[in-house]
């Protein structure tokens, strides 16, 4: 059975409610607090949670936040890939969610931030699996190199996923430009695209996509409650989204790309991927905290009840 390989950065947020951001030099009191495993652990969750397996391939500390990020993981049925601990501990993240369920983060990186060609080669990749690459892993100079190095000597039946994240925000640094001859599937929301290509609407951004990216590439986009665009082979389709009342954004983007991940893993079509994928993320916004993907059962029954209404 197929896996995912997740390569990216599992922190600790320490997740935050307020009214209102404070102005600078303010200060707010905040409705909740609590830490939470997040990061790459969002998309992985979700992918587990929906019936992919999956392996964790980046690092994790020595001290409080590793032992919080490890436990996560466990509770989630999430492989560890590399077992020995970093000598430094996990990095956090604050994510902040204002009373429009918009979140802002500060982050501070850890042990996730380094991964060695030594670590990547102790790796059993097997055909048919993920492997998923964050865009924050490249902008990390303990591993970066190491990462995409390993992920062009991939064999061609593994699929590479590239989640650009909101700091990669062009094509032309070199290692950015060495890895996209290999992606398979690009993730991302639209404002990521939008940055990326330069473009000023979704369908521009797609377009300008492929000049960039394999032509066999599968692309999906994002666009909040309106759903996400998929786009293959110059065949490009909206699927919409789920009508729910929002209360917290964190998350949601990972939920939608771990679901959708584990859909075309179990052989689905990109649509109706997508459309699982659109539930998820639907449900993970009602909801507070980064890691609130729905498990298969709870995805099946809002399509189900959408497709009865």
């Amino acid at each position: 059975m197929p896996r995912m390989l997740h390569t990216g950065q599992v922190i600790i947020d320490l997740v935050m409610a307020v009214d209102k951001l404070p102005e600078k030099g303010g200060d707010v009191l905040a409705q909740s607090a609590s830490f939470e495993a997040g990061g790459g652990f969002n998309v992985m969750a979700a992918a587990q949670r929906n019936g992919l397996p999956v392996v964790y391939l980046g690092r994790h500390g020595s001290g409080r936040f590793g032992d919080l990020a490890r436990d996560a993981m466990h509770a989630e049925g999430i492989r560890i890939g590399l077992v020995d601990r970093a000598p430094r501990d996990t990095g956090l993240c604050v994510a902040i969610t204002d009373a429009s369920a918009e979140r802002s983060f500060v982050s501070y990186i850890g042990a996730e931030g380094e991964l060695s060609a030594e670590d990547l080669a102790s790796v059993t990749v097997e055909a048919d699996d993920y492997v998923y690459v964050s865009g924050y892993s490249l902008l990390h100079v303990g591993k970066a190199q190491a990462l995409v190095d390993w992920t062009l000597a991939l064999p061609d039946s593994v699929k590479v996923v590239f989640d650009p994240g909101p700091l990669v925000d062009s094509p032309d640094a070199p290692l950015m430009q060495a890895l996209l001859a290999r992606i398979d599937v690009w993730t991302s929301n639209a404002v990521e695209a939008l940055k990326f290509t330069g473009a000023t609407d979704i369908a521009a951004a797609l377009e300008r996509l492929t000049v960039h990216l394999p032509a066999s590439v599968l692309m999906v986009v994002r666009d909040g409650p309106q759903g996400c665009w998929v786009s293959q082979g110059g065949e490009r389709r909206h699927v919409p989204g789920f009508k729910v009342e929002a209360v917290d954004s964190n998350g949601a983007g990972d939920a939608h790309a771990g679901v959708f991940v584990a859909g075309l893993a179990q052989g689905l079509s990109s649509f109706d991927a997508a459309r699982r994928a659109n539930a998820a993320a639907a449900l993970a916004v009602t909801r507070w905290g980064p890691a609130t993907s729905p498990g298969t059962d709870e995805v099946d029954a809002l399509i189900g009840n959408s497709a009865n209404d």
